[in-house]
């Protein structure tokens, strides 16, 4: 009997590697990949890189306050989990067992409207943990509207609307692969609508799951449809995907809750800025008047403490929370939620911070240099060498 100890990951980055033994190509692929030639999908973590911390000293941190408060939420600290489709393609239970993980983590969990578990699953496998319902806007607004009274029914307490995806991103990895929904797994929130298509994904030439966004998302969203969500429900309405400061300020106008500063996760646009450079004009943009928080390319504590300084409210990680799905389940996840939170308290305290509100905007510096653009660079030199022993 061997008496060597199971492997522990100790950062998100060797969660991934587990993660990419143990799923099919194809839901790797998936969630891994970006748009086109994935220029966008390493700037988002490299951009942190160029991003370096001044610390304080001599400062007493012996008790330390790390807890946010996020539209009214009370958290552990200032993270939410993105929303990410199909989420039983990486553990058979799925959203349910993110969900589990983000209530007993005291964190948010934000539920895809493309979920393998439904709205109503999530809700009462999760009935205290506070959860949020990103919605895409269809082209049937009857469904769409729908949706929203669900979500708002079962308890979640804001919506989160999509709004950089008129169209789907090319992502080639899923051109490829020909990817489709497995056939055991349906897409939960729709599994009672009278059109059988909007159940799964149709085999196709290429990537199925474009064809069926192409059918469905609502090309001509426009800022004319954030009006008509807000006369259909009484949840506050927070809008993902703004990149630009003139975005932004339109956004207080129309009187959004919060902005979510996004690029898709590189899904999208192929060469689009990494979010963390688009951060401060974003937060110019709003001038004061909502909050503004942050996605795309987080997998350090260090990045969530360059997003505050930066003025971010909080930041939102989809893929890490992934990998940890894929490897250990709901103990998976919480692993990975613990991981960040440990590394952002351990990193605060070396800053100098005694809390939150004492990480400021002097102690991040940005540093000129360039970097290899080449995927492997983006893996710490112990990622390396464990995906070379394993």
């Amino acid at each position: 009997m061997s008496s060597e100890r199971p492997f522990e990951p100790v950062n998100v980055y060797e969660y991934e590697i587990l993660a990419k033994q143990k799923l099919p190509k194809m839901a790797y692929d998936y969630y891994a990949s970006g748009a086109d030639d994935q220029y966008t999908l390493e700037d988002n973590i490299l951009a942190f890189r160029k991003l370096r911390l001044r610390p304080r000293v001599l400062i007493d941190i012996s008790v330390q306050d790390i807890s946010a408060n996020i539209l009214g939420i009370p958290c552990s600290f200032p993270f939410v989990i993105a929303p990410t489709a199909m989420q039983k393609m990486a553990h058979p239970e799925g959203e349910v067992a993110v969900a589990r993980a983000a209530a007993k983590s005291k964190v948010i969990m934000t539920l895809s409207s493309l979920s393998t578990c439904s709205i109503e699953e999530v809700a009462k496998a999760a009935p205290q943990g506070p959860k949020w319902f990103q919605l895409y806007v269809y082209r049937d607004r009857e469904i769409t509207k729908r949706l929203v009274q669900r979500a708002e029914q079962a308890g979640y307490s804001a919506v989160v609307v999509t709004v950089d995806t008129p169209k789907l991103g090319r992502r080639e990895a899923d051109v490829h692969n020909k990817f489709e929904l497995p056939q055991h797994l349906t897409f939960a929130n729709f599994v009672d609508s009278a059109d059988v298509d909007r159940q799964r994904t149709k085999k196709v030439d290429g990537s199925g799951l474009a064809a069926y966004i192409a059918s469905l998302f609502d090309p001509s969203l426009s800022w004319k449809d954030i009006h008509w969500l807000k006369t259909v429900t009484k949840l506050p309405i927070l809008l993902k995907g703004v990149l630009d400061e003139k975005d932004a300020e339109r956004a207080t106008q129309v009187g959004v809750a919060g902005i979510i500063v996004s690029n898709h996760g590189a899904r999208q646009l192929d060469s689009s800025p990494a979010t963390i450079d688009c951060l401060e004009s974003v937060v110019k943009g709003v001038r004061g008047k909502i909050p503004v928080l942050l996605d795309s390319g987080v997998r350090r504590g260090t990045d969530i403490i360059k997003a505050l300084a930066l003025g971010a409210q909080g930041v939102c990680v989809g893929r890490p929370i992934l990998w940890g799905l894929a490897v250990a389940g709901e103990e998976g996840v919480r692993r990975v939620i613990e991981l960040f939170r440990s590394e952002f308290d351990l990193d605060m305290g070396l800053l100098g911070c005694p809390s939150i509100a004492d990480i400021r905007r002097d102690m991040v510096v940005k540093v000129d240099w360039s970097i290899p653009s080449k995927a492997n660079n983006l893996m710490p030199a112990r990622g390396k060498e464990l995906r070379s022993n394993l």
